[in-house]
């Protein structure tokens, strides 16, 4: 088991992975910046290491100053949590090489998994079903054109380094896919350092799917699916678990298939492999892999009672996987939504501030995953989550009724957040019914921007 572990992250991961490190008798060094010299995850490691002013690229992307900071604390593993480098194939070499564990998969893997043009072909190695599209990086708009004649309109032009949700560009038709190309690679050059591009069909109201599974790189298993349809601009704001909308066939044949390229890669730690399905067709479509912890884990934690953290540091420390399929088993539905520092009634504007006063709900089945306490500070350098609200019962319509008690309990004082959307959304005949795809958040948000009141500050 590993000894102490240096948490590469701020905010409610950080928290999430001191307190599951903490169970298991793991002590912890939390990083931070000068901007967060205060923040929770601070407050809770048993040691902490101050590497940088604010700028996220001079502190937590700051791979040398993360590197001495476990070597100056004695740590013998670093967790990356999710974002920042937690999918940097560089960084987890760089760990490696420091003879430090990454809790996590290979650099290797990362680097695989993380070119979606890569991930494509390993899928289709592994008789995964991909969206139709390019079978490789497009080299050049020529090129592109021969392959329009195939997937026909409407397209996606991709980032082949891309992630959450950038590096995208749709095209409907050939004079939006000639002016939309070369923006695309522009955009995915400065974002990742890597202006590669493919192709992938636009599905219709597709639903976005994804199954995570474990692995320790010689075997595999799944933790069945979640559904996170309700997007904005390709950015999760509301998952569950399971999906209401998969037959148990396909539920069987997708997560199967996610435990084929799981063990086709030799995936070690978390992951998560990702799909669209056509609940028209019945057919499902991979389209990437991320190999890392997800913001939306916990509502897999509810459903199977898995500390999918804990699993990834008994996994790095040198443990093959504890379970087998036949020990996880699905109880119930599980709801999280996404609490940020922002006012969905002026477009999601970001709103950094000092926290007031707290009430965090509670009851059975509610779970509060947080970086907030009274009089704490958000900065505006950072992602704006502030906490995941998520609520746990026997049906889905007993879960939403319980969120939307949990919601009503929430108060978060001093700032602004996106509260009052999920409020209004708990209670949408369509959301209730799960009749939604990853296009519908964004035009129900364009018909009902008026009902969306900001929350007062206190």
């Amino acid at each position: 088991m590993l000894k102490r572990l240096l948490v590469a992250n701020r905010g409610e991961i950080a928290v999430r992975i001191i307190r599951a490190a903490r169970d298991l008798g793991i002590g912890t060094v939390a990083v931070h910046s000068d901007a967060d010299r205060e923040a929770l995850h601070v407050q809770l490691a048993d040691e902490a290491v101050l590497i940088g002013p604010p700028a996220a690229k001079k502190s937590y992307l700051n791979v040398p100053a993360l590197l001495e900071a476990a070597r100056r604390t004695g740590c013998d593993s670093v967790h990356p949590g999710y974002g920042f480098l937690a999918e940097n194939a560089e960084f987890a070499d760089a760990v490696a090489a420091a003879g430090l564990v990454f809790v996590g998969p290979s650099g290797e893997a990362i680097r695989l998994m993380g070119d979606k043009v890569a991930a494509r072909s390993a899928a289709r190695a592994a008789g995964v079903p991909v969206v139709p599209g390019s079978a490789a990086r497009v080299d050049g708009i020529e090129e592109a054109r021969h392959i329009l004649i195939d997937t026909g309109f409407p397209v996606m032009i991709k980032a082949a380094a891309g992630g959450g949700g950038r590096g995208i560009r749709i095209a409907r038709n050939l004079s939006e896919f000639e002016a939309a190309f070369p923006q695309a690679a522009a955009e995915a050059l400065a974002a990742f350092g890597d202006g590669g591009l493919y192709l992938e069909k636009v599905i219709g109201r597709a639903r976005h799917i994804e199954v995570q599974v474990l692995g320790d790189g010689s075997d595999a298993i799944h933790c069945y699916e979640r559904e996170c349809s309700l997007q904005r601009r390709r950015q999760k704001l509301w998952e569950e678990a399971p999906s209401a909308a998969l037959p148990e066939t396909v539920r069987e044949a997708l997560c199967d298939s996610a435990v084929r390229l799981a063990r086709t890669v030799g995936y070690a730690g978390a992951g998560t492999v990702e799909y669209l399905y056509d609940d028209a067709t019945g057919q499902f479509h991979f389209i990437e892999m991320n190999t890392r912890i997800q913001v939306e884990h916990p509502v897999t934690e509810m459903i199977t009672g898995i500390d999918l953290v804990a699993e990834m540091l008994r996994i790095a420390g040198g443990e093959r996987l504890r379970l087998r399929q036949r020990d996880v088993a699905m109880k119930g539905h599980a709801i999280e939504v996404r609490l940020n520092a922002e006012d969905p009634a002026r477009d999601f504007a970001p709103c950094p501030g000092t926290a007031g006063a707290i009430r965090v709900p509670g009851g059975p089945g509610v779970r509060f995953d947080s970086m907030l306490y009274p009089g704490c500070a958000v900065p505006p350098f950072y992602d704006s989550l502030l906490a995941k609200l998520i609520v746990h019962a026997e049906t889905r319509a007993a879960a939403l009724a319980r969120l939307r008690r949990a919601l009503a309990e929430t108060r978060i004082e001093g700032l602004k957040t996106t509260r009052p959307l999920f409020l209004a959304l708990v209670d949408d005949p369509a959301v209730q019914a799960g009749d939604v795809h990853t296009r519908w958040l964004e035009g129900w948000l364009e018909a009902n921007a008026g009902r969306l009141q900001p929350e007062t500050e206190t």
